[in-house]
């Protein structure tokens, strides 16, 4: 019996051959391009593995297939990842942020939508606990 291949559907925000490095190291100001390369190689280090740009500014580590809850759509997209934006740094933990609700609450300045994190800077919030929350989304995959 053959299995039946999934059509995944094309996203907007699509994984570019573009360094990632390079992407991070033109950020003015200063402070948004160092948290930036802090957060990258938090993940990448969380991950052991090296992250890719997305269209649109995403850095993203991993890939899984992403099946939309609405519609049920699958696509590829990132097990995690962070957006460095003008505003702030928007991290993404692939679930909803109400499955880490015991660890933002000890995060520290933040917002948090469905499955995304928003920080103004790094200094606003406690390392460790952004490190463990890295984790355990890496864990809920």
């Amino acid at each position: 019996m053959t299995e039946k291949k999934i059509k995944l559907a094309k996203n907007k925000i699509q994984a570019t051959h573009q360094s990632v490095e390079d992407y991070l190291n033109a950020f003015i100001p200063d402070q948004r391009r160092l948290d930036s390369i802090l957060l990258y190689e938090m993940m990448r280090k969380a991950i052991k593995e090296d992250g890719v740009l997305w269209s649109n500014g995403f850095v993203g580590f991993g890939t899984k297939i992403h099946t939309s809850p609405k519609t049920g759509r699958q696509s590829a997209w990132m097990r995690i990842g962070f957006a460095p934006r003008k505003s702030n740094l928007t991290l993404y933990f692939g679930a909803e942020t109400s499955q880490h609700a015991a660890l933002l609450a000890n995060l520290g300045k933040h917002k948090s939508s469905m499955g995304c994190v928003y920080i103004n800077k790094l200094a606003d919030i406690d390392l460790h606990v952004l490190q463990m929350l890295i984790t355990q989304a890496l864990k809920r995959e």
